[in-house]
């Protein structure tokens, strides 16, 4: 008989989507902010990049040959953590340090919990917080922008977290990234191309996002430092790791909710905590602790803000 019909479970309809395509395009949607990042600080920030990179991938395939799980190293998913890594570090950091970062978002933000799919933590976050909370020093010196050299500067965050005046910074210089920062962070055109891509390719929506930089923005004109509606917000957005935190960290799927109204909450949430650590808190920055929070809040916003089963009340 030529002519089979085949009986399968739901979905019936697919397409050419796959996890591994998705990871993959999110990585291409990156390479402008990484070829801003080096443009802005150097070689170094290059070296960062492959050190980081590579240092993932190898941890990748090494626990999965130690766990006795299929490698599946080219799925994209170690090279994306290796990549968002290197864009939260200094360009200036020693060499073992994004060796180090990449081996513990892997192993600890990744593998520990069996792997892709199943990490509660963003591992890139999981990552970066380790260093800072191992090596401060190397985590907050910067170098001057555009200079190539080992002259380091302060972000303007830190300088405004120390209450001195900022000075010579315009809102152009930290839209551009004429400033001190990590190394995909400081160039918010580049990182608007990107998520720009992956909204066109529908790959991530604006419920966290849009609600996260809202949030932050609001919450910081809100309480400024001379009283009440005094802030400056667009500092703020402008600064830090927001947007590329809010585009390419926030909307992970593993640890982000589900439905649109979670995501509203997780959004909002993400930007009081950061809101509330940049003003009040030990550190200049907070969108990495702010969305590691809210990671961990995901499951419970999951279930209280599921979807009605139809016909049930």
């Amino acid at each position: 008989m030529k002519n089979k019909l085949i009986v399968s479970v739901s979905p019936h309809i697919h397409n050419k989507e796959s996890i591994s395509r998705i990871m993959w395009l999110v990585i291409l949607s990156l390479i402008p902010s990484g070829i801003a990042g080096v443009f802005i600080f150097g070689a170094s920030a290059l070296r960062v990049i492959i050190l980081g990179v590579a240092s993932a991938l190898f941890a990748d395939v090494l626990l999965q040959i130690v766990t006795k799980r299929k490698i599946s190293a080219l799925d994209g998913s170690a090279f994306l953590t290796g990549l968002l890594l290197s864009f939260n570090l200094p360009a200036d950091v020693p060499f073992w340090l994004p060796i180090v970062g990449s081996f513990f978002s892997i192993a600890i933000g990744k593998q520990i919990f069996g792997g892709l799919g199943q990490n509660i933590f963003n591992p890139a976050l999981v990552g970066r917080v380790f260093l800072m909370a191992s090596w401060p020093k190397y985590m907050t010196t910067f170098i001057k922008p555009l200079t190539y050299d080992a002259i380091t500067s302060a972000t303007p965050l830190a300088v405004l977290k120390e209450g001195k005046i900022l000075e010579h910074i315009s809102y152009l210089d930290l839209f551009l990234g004429k400033r001190g920062g990590c190394i995909g962070e400081v160039c918010i055109p580049a990182l608007i191309l990107g998520a720009l891509f992956l909204f066109i390719k529908g790959y991530i929506s604006w419920h966290i996002p849009l609600t996260y930089i809202f949030t932050v923005g609001a919450f910081t004109y809100i309480f400024g430092p001379h009283g009440l509606f005094s802030g400056d917000w667009l500092f703020h957005i402008l600064s830090g790791g927001l947007i590329l935190g809010a585009f390419f960290m926030a909307t992970d799927y593993v640890t982000s909710p589900l439905t649109r109204k979670g995501q509203l909450i997780f959004g909002i949430g993400c930007g009081i905590i950061t809101s509330v650590i940049r003003l009040w808190g030990g550190y200049s920055e907070g969108v990495s602790y702010a969305i590691l929070m809210m990671n961990a809040a995901t499951p419970i916003i999951d279930r209280y803000t599921k979807s009605r089963v139809y016909g049930i009340k």
